[in-house]
């Protein structure tokens, strides 16, 4: 028998897991919680030393992503980089790290890294945008002939983070767009909680189509691989980055209904990136579980 036609079109839904004790033991929390995806970090994100990817160990994940029949597994980047600082030491180790996650994630079988575009400090925020945008680009370009890619991430503006707006961002695809091979290895993860605490609407239908609108006019909306599905802790415009369960927060379930209904958006994953611990303050599986149940009952 066919299943509903509603069903179908629910997008693939996910979370981000831990890789303790191995690449291998990310994917058995994605089963273990229901995910049709997957996003990991490839490595410590504390520290600047990456430990050498062993290849047994890789060619283990990718037959368990196969096996576990994963839609999309996508890295997440160390947030210690920073393609935009104005100083010089920082901002080339930053782009051999960047580089360098995308190395790892190929041979992963992960196509996208996701990263923050990074900080502007006290420079002129166009001059960061320049920065960021030419940091990436000699990150893919240090690494071409690999398919994968970076999808730049929108942020919630705090302090003095890049990629709060749209325009900043399209700015940066731009840049990138005009190096010749590289427009089709980069494109967007659209973050819920940080583009509704820089001040994008996500409700009602009318606010979250005109944000929309706007996402397309200055990136496109082809450009958009990945959704962070992130209730926000903190209001409106707040410019704040804190993340809380689905349908808890200020961004509230009416937005995430619409959201995960929303035609423009069909196909596209949604990975959360919410808190997972349990009352006693420890990771509890069912915390994913439920989230992710919360996003299946609001799909229509």
């Amino acid at each position: 028998m066919p299943r509903p036609a509603a069903a179908r079109h629910l997008p693939p839904l996910g979370a981000h897991h831990s890789i303790a004790g191995g690449f291998c033991r990310a994917v058995e929390r994605a089963v273990e919680t229901g995910c049709d995806c997957l996003q990991v970090f490839t490595r410590n994100i504390n520290q600047w030393a990456i430990s050498p990817l062993d290849e047994a160990e890789a060619d283990a994940f990718r037959k368990a992503v196969d096996a576990a029949g994963l839609k999309l597994v996508v890295a997440h980047d160390s947030y210690l980089i920073n393609p935009a600082s104005a100083d010089a030491t920082l901002r080339k180790k930053s782009i051999a790290a960047l580089a360098e996650e995308v190395r790892r994630a190929d041979r992963l079988g992960i196509p996208w890294v996701v990263a923050h575009p990074g900080a502007a400090g006290e420079q002129p925020v166009d001059m960061a945008v320049a920065r960021a945008a030419a940091g990436i680009a000699e990150a893919l370009t240090k690494t071409a002939g690999l398919a994968g890619g970076i999808l730049i991430e929108t942020t919630a503006g705090q302090g003095s983070c890049l990629g709060a707006s749209f325009e900043e961002i399209g700015a940066m695809l731009d840049t990138i767009d005009a190096k010749p091979g590289l427009k089709k290895r980069v494109g967007v993860c659209l973050d819920t909680c940080h583009v509704f605490a820089a001040g994008y609407p996500l409700a009602p239908a009318a606010a979250l189509d005109e944000t929309l609108r706007a996402f397309d006019r200055h990136i496109g909306l082809k450009r958009l691989k990945v959704i962070h599905a992130n209730d926000s802790k903190r209001e409106f415009g707040s410019r704040v980055d804190r993340h809380e369960a689905i349908g808890k927060g200020k961004i509230g379930r009416e937005a995430f209904r619409l959201l995960v209904n929303h035609p423009k958006l069909a196909g596209i994953p949604f990975i959360l990136e919410t808190p997972k611990e349990g009352p006693d303050g420890k990771p509890c599986p069912k915390v994913d579980r439920r989230n992710l149940a919360t996003l299946r009952r609001l799909h229509a």
